[in-house]
């Protein structure tokens, strides 16, 4: 069946992009760092939020390596590499559980940037009123600022990857709709 062979290779190019788009957060959320002019340095690690962030998106990656060998056998010979019907369940509902967590981890990446951002803008304004340097205010506000939109395009790059998760899941639950119906639902 053409259909049914179009959505078992959409699954597996749809676990490639995850896996990479994954990788790429994890790596931009962990390199980011910024020194301010007092020497002390502001890394991910330092906010709760981008911890949250890296390791939903380090458990989702380790969830689509391991499926990714799965969905390379299943495209290969369109046959479940385990055969007793568990495999279809397990990808159901493991990708709706990663789907779910991989989605946490951006609303927090984005929230709490955006919350920090506005934070910045206040704080530098009310420093120049209070007679602060309005050029070292902005320097300092213009490095938090940059800190802040890498870990925003972090972020974005996991919305990526909690988005082909999604996917993903929608299309998992056709073909274990299908599966479950003796080749019936969408592959009739």
């Amino acid at each position: 069946m053409a259909s049914k062979e179009i959505v078992i290779n959409s699954v597996l190019v749809l676990r490639v992009i995850t896996l990479l788009a994954l990788a790429a957060s994890v790596v931009l959320l962990v390199l980011n760092n910024c020194k301010l002019s007092d020497g002390a340095k502001i890394f991910f690690a330092d906010l709760h939020a981008y911890w949250y962030a890296v390791a939903v998106a380090g458990v989702g990656f380790i969830y689509t390596l391991i499926q990714l060998p799965f969905a390379v056998y299943h495209v290969s010979t369109e046959k479940r590499w385990i055969r007793n019907g568990c495999l279809p369940e397990f990808d159901f509902y493991g990708d709706k559980v990663i789907s779910f967590l991989l989605a946490s981890g951006v609303g927090v990446g984005f929230g709490v940037t955006f919350e920090l951002k506005r934070y910045f803008d206040v704080v530098s304004v009310v420093a120049v009123a209070l007679g602060a340097n309005a050029a070292e205010v902005d320097e300092e506000r213009s490095k938090a600022s940059h800190f802040l939109d890498r870990e925003n395009i972090a972020t974005g790059i996991l919305l990526v990857g909690f988005v082909t998760m999604a996917i993903t899941s929608i299309l998992t639950s056709i073909m274990k709709s299908a599966s479950t119906k003796g080749g019936g639902g969408f592959f009739r």
